[in-house]
């Protein structure tokens, strides 16, 4: 059957890009178009010799012109489509994260081939964050296919909150949308936490005022790797936000932890889970910048024999990566000055525009810096539910090392 969307015709650049994987198409690659369409629609992506590339959603807002979605000739965008690809991000998750389903990622964007679009699974809570004008206008519909098609697997929803409240949905021509999901069988108006575990842990998430979706998922078994080298050291976790580190630490019987983090917030938020788990008494929060924080504790003498660095992006951009690499090196310094020889240093960044082999030369200037010699333990990523899309390099973000320094 002849399809009746709209057409667009790309450059031999984007159509190269389009055939190793990546659904991007920026609006100059766009040479011609074809039909009628309004913002949001599906389009058609031909090469310039006319050869069917995908189809996606195309937003003439938004400097990606058209968010490929499919590169299967014999799709059709129903309802029948988006329930095929909800079933199959909920199934994956089941496979791979096993007893930990019950609280990971559902939904990672365009590793998913859902643009724009994020699902985090809190035990019967979804919290979703939409960013692209395609998944807006179709939200509705996905929200009702995540409850029906988690009910198949035995998973009961009992609401979903949607936290649409970044910057970038300006980008997309999108106001920012914060609420409860109405759907029958799915409640509203609650209070915004809802109790996890994760290794063990207990976690009060506050989906509702935390940070992106409510709790960092994507750090989940890197937490674990950093508290086997926890037991008997003195601990200080960097940048804590809401404690989780300090607490894997702290469990796996650090002597002692001392969590720092800028946000009050957060750090009352950490204390809080800290009372959860019976671990008030082995965890220092304070508040401070860490990078004076780390200055002044080596003037103090500080005994620390493992430093924890899990600091937000320092860069959102390719603009800024330069000024990030200098704050990646200088934080990396300071804590590879600080501790001993023999000492532990965990250390990551979650930035894409910080690729990996730039990250890894910012650990070399680093530590020839601090004139320090690192013996690394692992090498590590983001969780499988945060899957990495070959071909789609936005989706492998997050770098993850543990070394000792020798």
């Amino acid at each position: 059957m002849e399809r009746e969307y709209a057409k667009m015709t790309v450059t031999p650049k984007a159509e190269r890009a389009l055939r190793r994987g990546h659904p991007w198409v920026y609006g100059e690659e766009i040479t011609a178009a074809q039909g009628s369409w309004t913002d949001g629609d599906i389009v058609d992506v031909l090469s310039s010799k006319g050869r069917w590339l995908g189809a996606g959603f195309i937003n003439a807002s938004s400097k990606i012109r058209v968010r490929v979605i499919s590169r299967n000739t014999n799709d059709r965008f129903d309802e029948a489509f988006f329930r095929r690809r909800v079933s199959y991000a909920l199934r994956y998750r089941q496979a791979v994260m096993g007893a930990d389903f019950s609280a990971c990622r559902l939904i990672f964007g365009e590793a998913d081939q859902f643009p724009g679009l994020t699902v985090d699974r809190f035990e019967d809570i979804l919290a979703a964050e939409v960013l692209s004008l395609g998944m807006d206008r179709r939200k509705d519909l996905i929200f009702r296919l995540l409850k029906e098609e988690a009910e198949k697997l035995g998973v009961s929803i009992r609401a979903i909150y949607e936290r649409s409240d970044s910057p970038l949905r300006a980008k997309e021509g999108l106001e920012e949308s914060c609420g409860f999901v109405s759907l029958p069988g799915l409640e509203t108006g609650l209070d915004g936490h809802v109790i996890i575990t994760e290794n063990g842990i207990r976690y009060d998430v506050d989906y509702i005022h935390g940070q992106k979706t409510g709790f960092f998922l994507d750090q989940k078994y890197n937490r674990l790797a950093a508290a086997r080298l926890a037991k008997g050291r003195k601990v200080l976790d960097c940048f804590t936000h809401t404690g989780a580190f300090a607490l894997n630490a702290a469990m796996a019987g650090a002597e002692r932890v001392t969590a720092v983090d800028i946000s009050a917030d957060a750090l009352k938020q950490a204390e809080r889970n800290a009372a959860l788990n019976g671990l008030s008494e082995k965890i220092d929060f304070r508040q401070g910048d860490v990078f004076r924080f780390l200055t002044d504790a080596a003037g103090a003498g500080a005994d620390w024999d493992y430093i924890i660095l899990d600091p937000p992006a320092f860069t959102k951009s390719g603009a800024t990566a330069d000024s990030a690499y200098r704050g990646y090196r200088e934080i990396n310094r300071r804590a590879m000055q600080l501790l001993p020889r023999g000492g532990f240093l965990a250390t990551c960044s979650c930035s894409h525009f910080m690729p990996r082999d730039r990250f890894e030369q910012m650990l070399r200037d680093a530590a020839a810096d601090a004139s320090v010699s690192l013996r690394q333990i692992e090498a590590r990523q983001q969780a499988p539910d945060h899957p990495i899309l070959w071909g789609v390099p936005e989706t492998d973000y997050l770098k993850f090392y543990l070394f000792q320094v020798v």
